[in-house]
């Protein structure tokens, strides 16, 4: 609920961004080059892009969320215009690489916002690629579905944009009759596409390198929401060479033969989009049995990276040690970032046993101790404290609690019974079972993990050792 508060907050504060779509950015072989093809993979939020050079980017004009509305004005500013600068950035790296075309895998704005800015930036984009003679070939995905697009806005003469059932497309270099490439897309009908558009790609007779260009989700996967889901038998059954997907905001590969791939984003809008984004460089070389062998490796382009942050307080007896930590932390986390790295939005995560896991837990503490830790965000990277979780422990041996015969005892061995699998399930089905019940807050709740109802107790017992054997 907390979550939600202070994303809309954070919008009505006007802070609204450019899409962070997957992107890929292709360079097929020239003359001389030995049937060597690159690609490069650009990644961004929900929007997905491909370059031949294959790319993929991020939605334009997505907003950010998790950030307080203390945020000073500055850093915010910089927060908007990020996915804008990813986006810049990846029309930079096309004009130095010469790609043969881009790919955007759809997603590269949001219809919910009614993204003008976002599709009038696409434009201008796509028309200095045009002055590059750098084709873009793009699918809509379920956030820019087909019916979302702006009939007024009228792309240039080098865009292709695909519509809901699968097309194939030839690449030409100029000059040259044979294909270098043939690109079959399809886009999202609606914002709900269900459909197992995968299985409708098939493979042409046309020579070339066959990419498949889609917006989809593995039908196993976890943790996302699935639009048009499909299976590894259906990119195998398809004949393609290359599958570049979107929708997928992390860099991972989905199956080998053929080699399908997700960039991720440009621009990770939260904690849990962490890490430097940007494209995949992707190189196809031909194989003597007729098709391709493709390899990757990562370009970062995002402006700003979300980290959680691991700090280990075991020992630690002082505020000023307490401090001291932090402050090293914070300094290896940011020389460690890759060199265009702008913002540093990073989670602090305190763990070990130490004297100071009371205090720590206490009120405000670890509020301002985030506050003063900001005080001194004025480097480069500039780094803003997300917020601070505390996963600290006492000081005591939980055996010996144990043991005890008295209050404590009795609470500790009533939370290590609370542990088990049937543990664990009493308490959804018992004391907690009212909360998630309730008509207006279990709308608003997700049913906990096992890890998060540990965690609940891990809190409840700091909370009762420091009631009951404190002062």
């Amino acid at each position: 609920t907390g979550r939600l508060v202070v994303k809309k907050s954070f919008e009505k504060a006007g802070l609204r961004f450019i899409s962070t779509r997957p992107v890929y950015l292709v360079r097929l072989p020239r003359a001389g080059e030995c049937g060597k093809t690159e690609h490069i993979l650009f990644s961004g939020t929900p929007h997905a892009s491909h370059t031949f050079h294959p790319c993929r980017g991020s939605p334009l004009d997505a907003a950010f969320s998790g950030l307080s509305r203390d945020i000073p004005a500055d850093f915010a500013e910089r927060l908007r215009t990020a996915t804008f600068i990813a986006f810049r950035r990846l029309l930079d790296l096309c004009e130095r690489e010469s790609p043969d075309f881009l790919l955007l895998a759809g997603d590269v704005y949001n219809q919910e916002d009614a993204s003008v800015s976002a599709q009038l930036a696409l434009r201008d984009g796509f028309r200095r690629l045009e002055s590059l003679s750098i084709p873009v070939f793009l699918v809509h995905g379920n956030h820019d579905p087909l019916a979302s697009r702006l009939r007024s806005v009228r792309w240039p003469g080098n865009v292709t944009v695909f519509g809901e059932l699968p097309d194939a497309v030839p690449v030409f270099r100029k000059g040259e009759g044979t294909p270098l490439a043939i690109i079959h897309g399809a886009s999202h009908a609606s914002g709900r596409e269900t459909r197992n558009l995968a299985a409708l790609f098939r493979r042409t007779e046309a020579c070339g390198l066959h990419v498949g260009l889609l917006h989809a989700t593995p039908g196993d996967a976890d943790g996302v929401a699935r639009y048009a889901p499909f299976s590894q038998e259906d990119l195998k059954a398809s004949g393609m060479d290359y599958w570049a997907l979107g929708h997928i905001h992390d860099r991972r590969e989905v199956c080998r033969e053929p080699l399908a791939a997700y960039p991720g984003c440009t621009q990770g809008l939260h904690i849990n989009e962490p890490g430097e984004k940007g494209c995949l460089l992707v190189t196809a070389e031909a194989r003597p049995d007729g098709g391709y062998a493709v390899r990757t490796s990562f370009r970062p382009l995002g402006p700003a990276v979300w980290k959680t942050l691991d700090m280990d307080l075991g020992g630690a007896a002082s505020l000023d040690e307490l401090e001291n930590r932090l402050r090293t932390g914070l300094d290896r986390a940011a020389a460690e970032v890759w060199s265009g790295c702008e913002m540093l939005l990073v989670r602090l995560r305190l763990q070990g046993r130490t004297e100071l896991d009371g205090l720590l837990r206490k009120g405000t503490t670890c509020a301002e101790l985030a506050d003063r830790l900001r005080e001194d965000g004025s480097g480069v990277p500039r780094i803003w404290i997300k917020d601070i979780d505390v996963a600290t422990r006492p000081c005591v041996e939980r055996g010996a609690l144990l043991e005890r015969e008295d209050l404590l005892g009795e609470v500790f061995r009533l939370s290590e019974a609370a542990r088990t699998a049937s543990g664990l399930q009493a308490l959804r089905e018992g004391p907690l079972a009212p909360l998630f019940a309730h008509a207006r807050a279990g709308k608003a709740l997700e049913p906990l993990t096992d890890e998060e109802l540990a965690r609940l107790l891990d809190d409840a017992e700091s909370l009762c050792l420091d009631l009951l054997e404190n002062d």
